[in-house]
């Protein structure tokens, strides 16, 4: 039976694992796969009145159909600023503007560019697994130091490391199911 110390210690590495792999799911959705998706320009900051801003925050981005991000700003001065914004974020996008909405077609994505895409997401899924891991090390450095300072017995402390242990090996394969999930998304034609 694990101490409240020890509860403690697990359910905060499983906070921050989790966190982890929120991130890398977010992180995810801004890859271009050959659809159109207002997330595809999260990651397009502009400035607005001297401060760095996402996109969607000064602006209404929608995906009128598969091919097309449609990005409306709420002021007309925004314009260029936006479409230089996009242009600068090297995104793959060119966006072309009507006086009022400014429209970005998606292009089909390249088998060279697929491949790209999956090497990408993999690197980003190997990093959130070293920041789980990374977790995982403090959680256990803590239960030992409670161990040694707080009176944990040992016995608790070796239940504590295998409760972190599944924990980590839950996040682990969190990671590796989206990481799966968007190379097949990336490959479908």
């Amino acid at each position: 039976m694990l101490t409240d110390r020890a509860k403690e210690i697990v359910n905060a590495a499983d906070d921050k694992m989790k966190e982890a792999v929120a991130f890398l799911d977010e992180d995810l959705k801004t890859y271009r796969v050959g659809k159109a998706n207002p997330s595809l320009v999260n990651n397009v900051v502009v400035l607005y009145y001297g401060t760095p801003t996402p996109v969607s925050q000064v602006a209404s981005v929608t995906a009128p159909d598969a091919k097309t991000i449609a990005i409306q700003p709420w002021e007309k001065k925004m314009i260029p600023v936006i479409e230089k914004a996009i242009m600068d974020a090297n995104i793959g996008l060119t966006p072309q503007n009507n006086g009022e909405i400014i429209r970005c077609n998606v292009p089909a994505l390249t088998e060279e560019r697929r491949k790209e895409l999956i090497k990408k997401a993999r690197a980003a899924g190997e990093n959130a697994k070293v920041a789980v891991r990374n977790f995982r090390r403090d959680a256990v450095d803590q239960l030992k130091k409670a161990q040694k300072n707080e009176g944990l017995s040992e016995d608790t402390e070796q239940e504590a490391e295998g409760e972190v242990q599944k924990v980590t090996d839950k996040n682990v394969k969190a990671i590796d199911e989206l990481i799966a999930a968007k190379e097949v998304d990336i490959m479908k034609v």
